[in-house]
């Protein structure tokens, strides 16, 4: 772990203080605050351009970045960045005999192998407020990138009051854009067989509900636009994102593309799946909001031009090729694959193994990536091909890196060490319908079981669940005091599980508070007052309270430090167009 990783992970709450300060002071700071190798350094591979026009590399401003902020994806043999990094710095193997258990299965002949993800007729309508036969009617490219973008929100911590911050031209909240790449329609072509069949269950035709169902569920006023460009979707979504952003159409945007595999027409050896979901904002606006930032885009273009960018020396160049080798030829969701292999690469410092014979290896020196497709040459003379797409994408490092050392390394205030005096946090927990509050009760159970109680910033996680997750009618609020108090009530509740409010039959703030304006200063003196108990009451009987608001002070709630959450829970079964097309056995998956 590296001087920035620590850093890092201190201002998410994923370290303390101390245990930050113990892990700084073993290192040997360098000048910037770097740590030298102790082994000689690796020569760094010749500069690589993105073509011989472009000679690359990020400017010292942060008026032309875009930052991504969240990510989420779904990959072969990957159901999370944590395992797709996994398997990209180790180099594994995603490969695998065709799925038996999917509708229209086989899709592939004896001794083929494909790079396939698990469980695609899955879906969880009630978390999105959608009934069952809405779900059936929804291609499942649809629902897998719905529930992916909502993951990647999540992360980004934009799906709770903070999304509303997001203003546009004129004020406009929810100012958000949604570009989503996509190029395959095989939910239709097993509809129209199923028609033949005596089947009159009919999916929305076109890729224009991969967008706009998201942008409406919701409510985001940005553009909504789906990106058909074969191979390279993903990465031209991307170019519109950045593009949209630039112009301020939008102050922020989700961009991404999915690919999924359903039907044997377009069945073949080495195809893959995949779907993946970046939240980007403009790098000026990330920093004053306190936001994550993975990486840094700094340049992108579609078709035959390339972006123009200062002389510079690339670390890392991802292709389609080097995609191909880790997720198959996964169609649109490639160009997406390609951008989060280069975003973990730059985050960790770590340059993964690229089919060269060489394995894992530290990134030595400035990191800068570029992610280049260019046309496709398989499609031979008077073919047609996909799109060309490049991306120039760096690391973020903080600009406080050495006073951030300096304030770790420096004793603890008194009343901030031993002596500070411990209060009872409120941890509130909601969700969609009771078999969604206790399964998300158990997950945060699960995560912090497996970490160490002073690595977690239990006043931090609180603050987190209470201002950057989106509020649901089943509610409940903990009172503890730290994290294996918290653990054992979350224990209890998942045991026991009915002291909760429901407030899905409409009868949530029955005095009609939410809709007073002398409420929010009335919600303000509370929480002056240190009436924390009252304030949860009143948002347990379904008040609308915008905790980052109240915590804020003068900045409205928009800064704050991102402290790393457990996605939400999608309980999801089989639906697919019939009822006994289904996969014919009863089952229920958390995801």
């Amino acid at each position: 772990m590296d001087i920035r990783e620590i850093l890092i992970r201190y201002k998410e709450g994923s370290l303390d203080r101390g245990s930050a300060s113990q892990l700084l002071g073993a290192l040997t700071v360098g000048e910037c605050g770097t740590v030298p190798s102790p082994e000689a350094p690796e020569a760094l591979e010749a500069p690589v351009a993105v073509e011989e026009r472009v000679s690359g590399g990020p400017a010292d401003t942060d008026a032309d970045g875009v930052a991504v902020v969240g990510m989420a994806e779904r990959y072969p043999r990957a159901a999370d960045l944590d395992a797709f990094w996994q398997n990209v710095s180790e180099g594994r193997d995603t490969s695998a005999e065709g799925p038996a258990d999917r509708p229209g299965a086989p899709l592939l002949g004896s001794g083929e192998r494909g790079h396939f993800l698990d469980a695609v007729d899955e879906f969880d309508p009630e978390f999105f407020g959608l009934t069952e036969d809405e779900g059936r009617l929804m291609d499942p490219q649809e629902r897998l990138f719905l529930e992916t973008a909502w993951e990647a929100l999540e992360d980004a911590g934009c799906t709770g009051p903070r999304l509303d911050t997001l203003t546009g031209t004129g004020g406009r909240p929810r100012a958000v854009g949604v570009f989503v790449g996509a190029a395959s329609a095989d939910y239709a072509l097993l509809a129209a067989e199923s028609w033949t069949r005596g089947g009159r269950r009919t999916p929305r035709s076109g890729h224009w509900g991969l967008a706009g169902r998201l942008s409406a569920q919701l409510r985001l006023s940005g553009p909504a636009q789906a990106v058909d460009t074969s191979w390279s979707s993903g990465l031209v979504a991307v170019h519109h994102a950045v593009q949209a952003l630039r112009r301020g159409e939008c102050a922020a945007a989700v961009a991404g593309a999915v690919e999924l595999l359903l039907h044997p027409s377009r069945a073949r050896a080495g195809a893959g799946e995949g779907v993946g979901a970046v939240v980007l904002k403009p790098l000026r606006r990330a920093l004053a909001d306190g936001d994550r930032v993975y990486a840094v885009i700094r340049a992108t273009s579609a078709g035959e031009s390339v972006p123009t960018v200062a002389p510079a020396r690339f670390g890392l160049r991802e292709t389609r090729g080097s995609t191909v080798g880790r997720i198959g030829d996964a169609g649109a969701a490639t160009g997406i694959a390609a951008l989060t292999s280069a975003v973990l690469q730059l985050r960790h410092g770590v340059l993964a193994p690229a089919g060269d014979g060489r394995g894992a290896r530290p990134w030595q020196g400035p990191r800068h990536a570029v992610v280049a497709f260019t046309e496709d040459e398989s499609a031979g003379a008077g073919g047609v091909g996909g799109l060309g797409a490049h991306l120039v994408v760096e690391e973020f490092v903080p600009r406080e890196s050495r006073a951030a050392v300096e304030a770790l390394l420096a004793p603890a205030p008194r009343d901030t060490a031993e002596n500070a005096v411990e209060r009872d946090e409120h941890v509130l927990l909601s969700a969609p319908t009771p078999r969604h509050l206790t399964a998300s009760a158990q997950r945060l159970a699960d995560r912090l079981d497996g970490a160490e109680p002073a690595a977690v910033n239990l006043p931090a996680l609180a603050r987190a669940l209470r201002g950057v997750r989106s509020v649901h009618p089943c509610r409940v609020a903990l009172r503890v005091r730290d994290v294996p108090q918290l653990v054992a009530s979350l224990r209890r509740f998942v045991a026991d599980d009915d002291a909760f409010m429901d407030l899905r039959d409409g009868r949530g703030d029955p005095l009609g508070l939410s809709a007073l304006p002398e409420t929010a200063d009335y919600l303000a003196a509370l929480w002056r007052s240190g009436h924390v108990e009252r304030l949860t009451g009143l948002w347990l009987s379904g008040v609308e309270i915008d905790w980052f608001a109240l915590e804020g002070g003068p900045s409205g709630g928009r800064r704050h430090a991102p402290t790393p959450l457990p996605p939400s829970v999608f309980l999801r079964r089989p639906l697919w167009l019939e009822p006994d097309e289904a996969i014919p056995v009863s089952r229920e998956r958390r995801g």
